[in-house]
């Protein structure tokens, strides 16, 4: 059976309420997530992890009752495959979106591998298949991503401002864009090459002051 294309999509959690069924180990990793996103993180399970405790969220410690989710935007189940088959059925019946962690049968959306740098984001997904290889993507892109992407994102912002201003059409900013960066780092092998002339001449000027 061929697998569904998934459709990537950034959401902004801030202030919205999500629901996170599970209180261990794998519950906590995904709660820094959501608590990063400033997501009103509301967790039920029967036993919490300190470090769930230690979040300072609000906590239900009871097993899950399909109404916690009145009022959610988004659900992390992070429980048995039972609780979370429950979670998802309850989820479907307000058209929810499940993130089911390790579960991909009983999961709506899936949380990918992020990359983070200098306000990029970047994210990989296996649809929940394999995370090992999903983690191991997110680790080779993070090491071929240029250390200074921030230098880009601020051209980038800078020129689509005149772009708008001036209406350059959309089908023409991307080579622009390719053409500022390229002059970019022009600019600054440039600035490089100025720099170590100026040392070497600074060098030899001392050379001939040592002499004397």
């Amino acid at each position: 059976m061929a697998m569904t294309d998934l459709l990537p999509l950034f959401v902004n959690l801030e202030g919205r309420r999500v629901v996170l069924v599970g209180g261990g180990l794998v519950a906590a990793a995904k709660l820094t997530q959501l608590v990063a996103a400033r997501a009103d993180v509301f967790v039920v399970a029967p036993d919490v992890h300190a470090e769930i405790e230690r979040s300072g969220v609000t906590i239900a410690r009871r097993a899950f009752a399909a109404s916690d989710l009145d009022g959610a935007w988004l659900v992390v189940a992070a429980a048995t495959t039972d609780v979370n088959r429950e979670v998802a059925t309850a989820a479907a019946e307000r058209h929810l979106f499940v993130n089911a962690v390790d579960d991909p049968q009983n999961a709506s959306a899936f949380l990918s591998g992020v990359v983070r740098r200098d306000g990029v984001t970047l994210a990989i997904s296996t649809s929940g298949d394999a995370p090992g290889l999903t983690a191991l993507l997110r680790e080779a892109l993070d090491a071929l991503l240029p250390r200074d992407l921030g230098r880009w994102l601020r051209e980038a912002r800078e020129l689509r401002r005149g772009w708008r201003r001036d209406g350059v059409p959309m089908a023409e900013r991307r080579p622009l864009l390719l053409q500022a960066l390229n002059k970019l780092y022009g600019r600054a092998e440039r600035a490089e090459s100025e720099e170590k002339a100026e040392k070497a001449e600074w060098s030899k000027h001392s050379e001939t002051v040592d002499r004397f």
